[in-house]
């Protein structure tokens, strides 16, 4: 009986634990696609079509577009009830224009910085996203915390301090792009969580994508849209990119399936995992150069971030348990009432 028990069970544990792998594996893929090949497309070796702003925007109007269709001819997903005019422009679009800013520093960086130590300093997320959240109160100053955000921080100084390619607009640039992102992120969790607002990121790219084109298309016309009219640079490869477009879209869609069937933890895991496989992909096929304080520093940031994730693992671990605590009291104290109304109740009848 034991065996056949055990026998019917693994079959959906193992089935489970491929699934995860397999989700795990698609995000992986498409978020190293999308980086490769916007390298690939601003690189002046490569493609040479160095428009950050152009490609963002191209990126922006194809999510909009498919994302439209999603909700309203397909009806993939519904719009929240809670998205009124005034929660959008008080909440939304300042998350617009910060996600605009970011794509764009981001994307520029591409141009002047190999992919290997974008990702290195791709490691102050944490860092940034702590600083911001003390800042913006949303969470508490703790020195031990603030301890790892100084040695991630001392290992990606590290890694620019041995970067062969040291740009320093490009550093600052992808510096930029981190700020802004970390603040996006701490502002969704202000402007739209702290409301009971949640967005997937179908219906995320619905609200927020038109809003960075709207942003965008500014600094399009005064920085870029000169040059492209100026010069024969100004074609648009429907296969490059459409297709460029479309693995940005994927993304999105794969961000959804790997925290919808795993968690945001298994996320960040997968990203650590993906930043060395591109380190590794951009010194052997790139041939970016990768140097010995390039890897030792990253090697303390990594073992920085894996630290901060630990962390923030065990935190999520006691809150459940306190939640599950809390509510078993709750259910107990509701018990002994019940227990005490039926005494009352007895004694009462006994008396009549």
């Amino acid at each position: 009986m034991g065996k056949g028990a055990s026998s019917s069970i693994n079959p959906t544990i193992l089935k489970k634990i491929l699934l995860s792998y397999a989700y795990v594996g698609i995000w992986i893929f498409l978020s190293f696609s999308v980086i490769v090949y916007n390298k690939y497309i601003l690189d002046p070796k490569m493609y040479d079509w160095p428009f950050p702003i152009s490609l963002t925007m191209i990126h922006m109007l194809f999510c909009s577009s498919l994302a439209f269709l999603l909700v309203h001819a397909f009806h993939f997903v519904d719009l929240p009830s809670s998205m009124t005019r005034e929660v959008y422009l008080n909440s939304v679009v300042p998350i617009g224009a910060l996600y605009s800013l970011s794509l764009w520093f981001s994307n520029s960086a591409y141009i002047y910085l190999s992919v290997s130590f974008i990702q290195m300093l791709k490691a102050l997320m944490p860092v940034a996203v702590y600083s911001i959240s003390v800042l913006f109160r949303k969470e508490s100053f703790r020195s031990d915390t603030m301890a790892n955000m100084l040695s991630i921080s001392f290992g990606v100084a590290i890694a620019a301090y041995g970067e062969a390619r040291f740009d320093s607009w490009g550093v600052a640039l992808q510096l930029g792009a981190v700020a802004f992102e970390a603040t996006r992120l701490v502002l969704i969790q202000i402007l739209l969580t702290s409301k009971g607002i949640s967005l997937n990121p179908i219906t995320s790219l619905y609200y927020v994508a038109p809003c960075c084109l709207a942003f965008l298309f500014v600094p399009w016309v005064l920085v870029e849209f000169p040059v492209l009219r100026e010069t024969s640079s100004f074609r648009l490869d429907f296969v490059i990119f459409g297709t460029n477009s479309l693995c940005a879209f994927a993304l999105n869609l794969g961000v959804f399936l790997l925290i919808g069937k795993t968690s945001a933890l298994t996320m960040n895991v997968a990203g650590v995992v993906k930043d060395w496989l591109l380190i590794a992909f951009s010194w052997s096929v790139i041939r970016d150069m990768v140097t010995t304080l390039n890897l030792i520093g990253y090697g303390l940031a990594f073992l920085g971030v894996a630290y901060y994730n630990h962390s923030k693992l065990q935190a999520m671990k006691a809150k459940e348990a306190q939640k599950k605590s809390t509510q078993a009291d709750e259910e107990e104290g509701g018990l002994l009432e019940d227990r005490e109304g039926e005494g009352i109740g007895r004694k009462s009848d006994s008396q009549a």
